[in-house]
């Protein structure tokens, strides 16, 4: 695998994952944090929308954390959205048997809690044999060293560390489209 193959996102090849942004469970997190959060997955829905990318959404133990912020929901209204009650996503065969039906071998990782549930996610997609692209700032936990002890065992798992801005201009490319001038004016 050269590279590029490994580092760079291929809209053919990528589907998105937005796990658990819950709004119980956004309660607990830092508010500043968790702006910044909703605003990256934002992009990367809409992103992920105007590129025709599958999306998955997941949420925990909907009865005790709630349902996906209305925010995320509205921009992810085509997605399925999962419930699953294993803290890792692919310990729901709805979940797995989604990410195999979609034929993606790149996944787009988000969401909470960094430390938990995204973390297994990331370490099963790898054993499963999938690049996975961790965006760093669109995912979070409740503490700081949760979220940078998780970052760095999933880099470690070989996930690639990357942030919204990158994602989003690896999968458009080029500059000059219609998507270009569309999905740019999210980040100015």
């Amino acid at each position: 695998m050269s590279l590029k193959d490994k580092f760079f996102l291929d809209r053919d090849k990528a589907v998105l994952v937005v796990i658990d942004v819950q709004e119980k469970l956004c309660v607990a997190m830092d508010h500043k944090v968790l702006h910044k959060l909703t605003r990256n997955i934002g992009i990367l829905l809409e992103t992920a929308a105007e590129l025709k990318l599958p999306v998955l959404v997941t949420e925990q133990y909907v009865k005790g954390l709630g349902a996906t912020l209305p925010e995320l929901k509205e921009k992810a209204a085509a997605a399925p959205c999962l419930e699953k009650m294993a803290f890792s996503c692919c310990g729901s065969p709805e979940f797995v048997a989604a990410i195999k039906a979609s034929g993606r071998t790149q996944v787009i990782v988000t969401g909470m809690e960094t430390h938990v549930c995204v973390l297994q996610t990331v370490i099963e997609l790898r054993d499963a044999g999938f690049e996975v692209h961790l965006v760093r700032d669109a995912v979070m936990s409740r503490s700081k060293q949760n979220w940078q002890t998780a970052i760095e065992a999933m880099t470690l798992t070989g996930a690639v560390p990357t942030c919204t801005e990158s994602a989003m201009f690896q999968l458009l490319k080029v500059a000059g489209t219609e998507e270009f001038k569309k999905l740019s004016k999210l980040v100015r």
